[in-house]
């Protein structure tokens, strides 16, 4: 007799949080028709072996199913590491350890960053100076500042300005700032290949967005053609930023992260 308990809705709800999180990390990614592709393959696999019965077409699709994971696993490896590395993240387990260190950062210093960063862009929107800074957030970016040349410096919108300078080495590639660093600078990053993209858009558009895609960081781009400032996070990205927009949106992120 069928029976239908409690260990059953939770299972259920596991399954749907699971699918929830693998369909917002595919369209964060711009994968979001591999995941509908995928979803469709099993939904068909299961009408046809179990429901239907099938004999022919279902030995074929199970022996798509049984490589089905390896082929998955080389194909999402990117998605599959942000998941982990989010699931693992503080963030996430931060409330246990709220349960034995009771004391808390103040937001304010999470904010001392914010705002030589928002002078040197807006210096360098004003000149046309094109840049690209990659903020951390909860995933770890040591990847990408190795591509790069560290820094390890303090924050200064001086700096952040001569190393975007048009004449300095380092000004072509991406500056990444993490733990209230400049960590590294002539970073590769990641590139977009969103068709969704606007063609007035270049590398360092691009870039930003493939950053935005593959971590949680968060990208501001200064745009060496028309000076606008833009910010991409979570593989959206939000142009003709003004200095009191950019600041409100750093500002924001910040407080999430130390929520």
């Amino acid at each position: 007799m069928f029976s239908f308990g409690i260990k059953d809705i939770i299972d259920i709800i596991l399954v749907a949080v699971m699918l929830y999180y693998l369909y917002r990390i595919m369209k964060e990614s711009g994968t979001i028709n591999i995941f509908f592709g995928v979803l469709a393959f099993i939904v068909v696999w299961v009408v046809t072996s179990e429901i239907l019965e099938m004999k022919m077409l279902g030995t074929i699709l199970d022996k798509f199913m049984s490589i089905g994971l390896l082929v998955l696993v080389i194909i999402f490896q990117d998605q599959i590491k942000r998941f982990l590395v989010e699931l693992g993240s503080q963030k996430r387990w931060k409330f246990l350890k709220e349960i034995f260190h009771h004391k808390k950062t103040a937001v304010h210093e999470h904010h001392q960053w914010i705002l030589p960063i928002v002078y040197a862009c807006m210096n360098m929107s004003k000149s046309k100076t094109g840049a690209l800074i990659v903020i951390e957030r909860n995933m770890p970016l040591e990847t990408y500042e190795k591509t790069g040349d560290i820094i390890n410096a303090s924050i200064n919108s001086r700096l952040i300005e001569n190393i975007f300078f048009k004449n300095s080495p380092l000004h072509d590639g991406a500056m990444i700032v993490a733990h209230d660093k400049i960590m590294a600078a002539g970073c590769i990053l990641p590139v977009s290949h969103d068709t969704n993209i606007p063609r007035s858009m270049g590398l360092r558009h691009r870039s930003a967005l493939g950053i935005s895609q593959a971590t949680d960081a968060v990208a501001v781009v200064v745009s060496e053609e028309t000076g606008a400032i833009s910010i991409a996070c979570r593989g959206k990205i939000e142009t003709r930023l003004s200095s009191t927009d950019l600041e409100h949106k750093l500002a924001s992120l910040t407080a999430q992260d130390a929520e």
